[in-house]
């Protein structure tokens, strides 16, 4: 979770200025606030996170104990494959996180139907991935979304616009999630090879196989697909 300080200083004279920092992960934040009150010429010190959401000291040390015991420094990579014969989907997601200081991966697929293209089927199996972050229990917190549709990640972060109206349902239902979860989302294109975990899952779930599994990792676990 990154914030920024934003705080009243008085000087000597006792003029004050209001001052602000650049965004900060919030541990270093609240490090840098301590020396500042040490100085006794600190007012009104608050934190401001990237959804523009005030935190004051004693809030944002509660949030961040929370958070240590809840899933965090969360990783998802998904896919989604689509038969054209069945006009079905199999969607994958695997995502890696910390929770209480130790690293783990939840694999997870699922079948789906009603769907017109790959395309959608991309959209779909990020929609999946966000609903597998929900039950999970991962809340304000940042999350890196990595996957090899360029054109879903694109159009999410606002690199590339969307024209066409079902992928624009789409990208409103996740950012509404997202929004509502107050996940700081990270969108990073990826290769279809550093993406074969989340294939395999996907290709699985169009031959019928259902994965859903949490297992604990060493570290060197973390980064398995790159």
């Amino acid at each position: 979770m990154d914030v920024m300080i934003q705080w009243t200083y008085t000087t000597p004279k006792k003029q004050e200025v209001m001052l602000t920092s650049e965004m900060l992960p919030a541990e270093k934040a609240l490090l840098l606030a301590e020396d500042f009150e040490k100085t006794g010429r600190v007012k009104q010190l608050t934190f401001i996170d990237r959804r523009n959401i005030t935190w004051t000291k004693k809030e944002l040390i509660k949030l961040l104990r929370e958070i240590e015991s809840e899933p965090h420094d969360v990783i998802v990579y998904f896919d989604g494959g689509f038969d054209h014969e069945t006009m079905e989907a199999g969607v994958g997601a695997v995502i890696y996180y910390q929770q209480n200081h130790q690293p783990y991966r939840l694999r997870v697929n699922r079948r789906l139907g009603e769907l017109k293209s790959n395309n959608e089927a991309e959209y779909a199996a990020l929609w999946f991935a966000v609903q597998a972050l929900e039950e999970l229990g991962v809340h304000h917190s940042p999350v890196t979304f990595r996957g090899d549709s360029h054109v879903v990640l694109n159009q999410l972060s606002g690199t590339w616009p969307c024209f066409e109206k079902d992928y624009n349902a789409w990208l409103d239902r996740i950012e509404a999630r997202l929004k509502e979860l107050g996940v700081e989302a990270i969108y990073e294109p990826i290769s279809r090879k550093q993406n074969k975990e989340a294939d395999q899952l996907a290709r699985q779930a169009l031959e019928g196989k259902m994965i859903e599994s949490t297992s604990e990792l060493g570290r060197k676990g973390i980064d398995a697909n790159e």
